[in-house]
C-alpha cells in the first residue's frame, strides 16, 4: 500500500477505470447474472437493446422499470466516496467507467466519463426531451411534448457508444502517468482498449480485479482475490494518516 500511495501521490494525471466490481460491491448484482430474480420475469438479451425499444415498447419499459428499482435499492460504498474525496484533493484527475448505475457521480466525482450511459437520466427516444428519473420510477413513460417512449440514458446494444465522452476518455487516458483499474475484466471492446492505450502512452498500469484480466501480462502492478473497497480505504489510510 505504501508504494501504491507513492505512486498517487507523485502522479500530475491520474485515471481510474471501473467495472462491474466496482458496483457489485455495493450489493448491487450484475443485472447479467442468471442467479438472480431478474431472469425469472424477463429475458435482458430480448430486451436490452433497440428493436425491443420499438417493437416490444410496453415489456422495455416494465424491464427497464425494474432494473431502476433495483438500483435504487443500492448506494455507492465507501470506496466510490473515497474516489470522489481524491478528485477533490487533486489526486485523481478522472474516472472512466463501463457502469451505468451512476454511483460515481452520487459519490461526489465530477469528471465522469460514463462509456455506456447513466440511469441517472431519462429522455425521449423520439425528440429527446428529458424526464425525471422519479417520473419513469412511478411508471410515467410517456413523453410530454410529443408521447414518444422515454427511455434510461444508457446505450442499448445496436446503438454505438456516445462518441463526445469516447473521445474525452481517450484524451483523459493519453495524458495520465498513473492508470488504475478497478473491478473490470477487461474483456470487453472497445472499452477495453484504455488501459493498453494509457500503456503505450507511458503511465504506470495497475490493475485490481478478484480475477485474473486478459491485459494482467501488460500491467506495471496487479493485485487480485481482494476487495477493492478494502484496498482503497487501506490507500486512503496510508494516504492521508501518516
Amino acid at each position: 500500500m505504501e508504494q501504491l500511495a507513492k505512486l498517487i501521490r507523485e502522479s500530475g494525471h491520474t485515471i481510474i477505470y471501473t467495472g462491474a466490481g466496482m458496483s457489485t460491491e455495493s450489493g448491487l448484482p450484475d443485472f447479467r447474472s442468471k442467479s438472480r430474480g431478474l431472469w425469472e420475469k424477463f429475458n435482458p438479451d430480448e430486451l436490452a437493446n433497440v428493436h425491443a425499444l420499438v417493437h416490444n415498447e410496453k415489456e422495455f419499459t416494465e424491464f427497464y422499470q425494474y432494473r431502476l428499482s433495483e438500483i435504487t435499492k443500492y448506494e455507492p460504498h465507501r470506496g466510490h466516496h473515497i474516489l470522489g474525496e481524491w478528485e477533490q484533493k487533486g489526486l485523481v484527475h478522472g474516472i472512466i467507467t463501463q457502469n451505468v448505475d451512476g454511483f460515481h457521480s452520487d459519490a461526489g466525482s465530477e469528471n465522469v466519463m460514463e462509456l455506456h450511459g447513466t440511469f441517472n437520466s431519462f429522455h425521449c427516444h423520439d425528440c429527446k426531451k428529458e424526464k425525471a428519473r422519479e417520473a419513469y420510477l412511478a411508471g410515467d413513460a410517456r413523453c410530454d411534448d410529443c408521447n414518444g417512449t422515454v427511455r434510461p440514458g444508457i446505450v442499448l446494444f445496436g446503438e454505438a457508444l456516445p462518441q463526445g465522452i469516447f473521445s474525452q476518455a481517450e484524451e483523459e487516458t493519453m495524458k495520465s502517468e498513473l492508470f488504475i483499474v478497478l473491478g473490470s475484466s477487461l474483456s470487453v471492446s472497445p472499452a477495453n482498449m484504455f488501459p493498453l492505450l494509457a500503456k503505450e502512452n507511458g503511465a504506470y498500469l495497475i490493475i485490481i480485479n478478484r480475477e485474473p484480466t486478459e491485459l494482467d501480462m501488460y500491467a506495471d502492478r496487479t493485485i487480485h482475490n481482494r476487495n477493492i473497497k478494502e484496498v482503497l480505504m487501506e490507500l486512503d489510510e496510508e494516504l492521508f494518516n501518516d
